[in-house]
């Protein structure tokens, strides 16, 4: 493939044309790359000059995307589930199970089931990940921290990989062990992010005021399970939101989950969301694993849903990602690594419509996870990242869509060539 490559007709979403500054109503773009990088995004037009030794493709309007972000996986714990008894339903049935399998991993255990993990989402046209790495002993860094680590500095090139170290609240409410757990955290190299489980059954004000006051004395983000139940009286992401303001908390904070707005009345749900805006804070929601979690009981239909308020937090400005989560293991038995199932599920679920024009930045929109939010996926001068679906359409999006050609930096890193696909561009003279 030419290091200069030129895609003509491309389809881009909204949400993408007006952070460029291009009219909703120029439905086709074209996308100029050179060395890697994008050199320009315009509307389609009539001609364009062709530049020399560029390589052109005919799109013919298909559908093009910056390259995903998957910003809440448990990599430690992906296909386990095959190994498995019988697994009792929710949440809490799911952690039990969970806490005997994890007494016999090892280092490569771990390392096998998190590599395939990473090497699907790479094949998905993931860029950015975030795993959670369960940290239930207040002594003993887990197995699955460093293989983490070394993981995450393999794949450098590749995707980014952070990690989240996900501590059980409790264990804050000691200040001093806040405080090491904090630091462990820092230590233990770039990409680390401090995390906590908050749910009803392990709550406290003070353990959670303590996980920030640590975070901050370290200048770690934060990243939380908060609220993953349909208990009304949870307080998790209302504290948090509270607790941000009257800290000035400087860093970035992500709550995933937070089920339990959905159901808590509405005006006090309202409150929380307001509160939410005025924070440092994204919501993650996870609609696979919540769906399949939430209300579940043996022999029943579900009648409450686990989904959060996406609509709302979107109509206050609050950052809001999807994302895949628990893939194959005692929370979650389907999934594979592909923010677009996430996507294709909370669209049927939560009623996302314009899914590709409106919802699909919730898949892609990396810089919402960093201090510095703001920069677009895709602009002139970014490494030209992208996804090309050419069986998808605008209106049945994420449908058709596990056919794809991953662009990293301008070149095809997998799926079919561009030639598979699409035709050369034939050039029209300007009249």
């Amino acid at each position: 493939m030419s290091p200069h490559l030129t895609l003509c007709n491309a389809r881009l979403p909204r949400w993408l044309l007006s952070g460029l500054g291009i009219a909703a109503d120029e439905a086709l773009v074209r996308i100029e790359i050179a060395a890697g990088r994008v050199a320009s995004i315009k509307a389609e037009a009539a001609s364009h000059p062709r530049a020399a030794g560029s390589e052109l493709w005919d799109l013919e309007g298909a559908l093009v995307l910056p390259s995903m972000v998957d910003a809440h996986l448990h990599l430690d714990k992906a296909f386990t589930l095959e190994r498995m008894g019988e697994v009792q339903p929710g949440l809490l049935g799911a952690i039990d199970a969970m806490m005997v399998d994890k007494a016999q991993w090892t280092a490569a255990d771990v390392r096998r089931r998190a590599g395939q993990g990473l090497q699907w989402a790479y094949e998905a046209g993931v860029s950015h990940a975030r795993t959670h790495c369960d940290w239930w002993e207040p002594e003993a860094q887990p197995v699955a921290w460093n293989v983490l680590k070394e993981l995450a500095q393999e794949w450098a090139g590749k995707l980014v990989l952070e990690r989240v170290s996900l501590i059980p609240l409790h264990l804050y409410e000691d200040r001093s062990l806040a405080l090491k757990l904090a630091s462990q955290v820092a230590a233990s190299g770039p990409g680390a992010l401090l995390g906590g489980f908050v749910h009803s059954t392990n709550w406290s004000a003070a353990a959670l005021r303590n996980l920030f006051e640590a975070a901050q004395a370290h200048d770690l983000d934060v990243d939380l399970h908060v609220d993953e139940e349909l208990n009304p009286a949870a307080q998790g992401l209302a504290t948090t939101a509270a607790l941000l303001k009257e800290l000035s908390f400087k860093g970035r904070v992500v709550c995933g989950h937070t089920c339990a707005l959905a159901a808590q009345p509405l005006d006090q749900a309202m409150r929380t969301l307001d509160a939410v805006a005025q924070a440092p804070i994204t919501m993650v929601t996870l609609p696979v694993t919540n769906l399949l979690l939430q209300d579940a009981q043996t022999g029943s239909t579900p009648r409450q849903r686990g989904l959060t308020l996406v609509k709302e937090a979107r109509e206050r400005g609050i950052p809001l990602l999807v994302a895949s989560d628990n893939v194959q293991d005692p929370f979650c038995p389907l999934g594979s690594f592909d923010p677009l199932e996430a996507l294709t599920t909370g669209v049927a679920a939560a009623q996302l419509n314009p899914a590709f024009d409106l919802w699909s930045d919730s898949v892609c929109r990396s810089d919402w996870l960093r201090r510095e939010a703001g920069a677009l996926p895709l602009q002139t001068g970014a490494v030209a990242n992208l996804i090309i679906f050419p069986q998808a359409n605008a209106c049945g999006f994420p449908s058709r869509t596990q056919r794809r050609v991953v662009l990293r930096a301008g070149r095809v890193s997998n799926g079919e060539p561009l030639a598979a696909w699409f035709n050369p561009c034939i050039e029209r003279s300007a009249a």
